[in-house]
């Protein structure tokens, strides 16, 4: 049996990218939802972008996984 280790180290890369990206999109959500300031209405929706950007790389990891 061989390893291919590049392909190994694409995929570890890419997936460690990704997550990092996912956590720090749902975190910047969950601050624009924390503001009580005036702006509160631009950092709502700014909030709310974010989350559907992570629902929509989550169902699309879903898609790649089933499709």
């Amino acid at each position: 049996m061989k390893i291919d280790w590049a392909a190994l180290g694409s995929v570890f890369g890419v997936s460690l990218v990704a997550t990092v990206a996912l956590v720090g999109l749902f975190t910047l959500g969950v601050i624009g939802l924390s503001k009580q300031e005036q702006a509160a209405a631009l950092a709502r929706t700014g909030a709310y972008a974010c989350f559907a950007l992570c629902l929509a790389a989550v169902a699309y990891g879903i898609y790649l996984i089933v499709a």
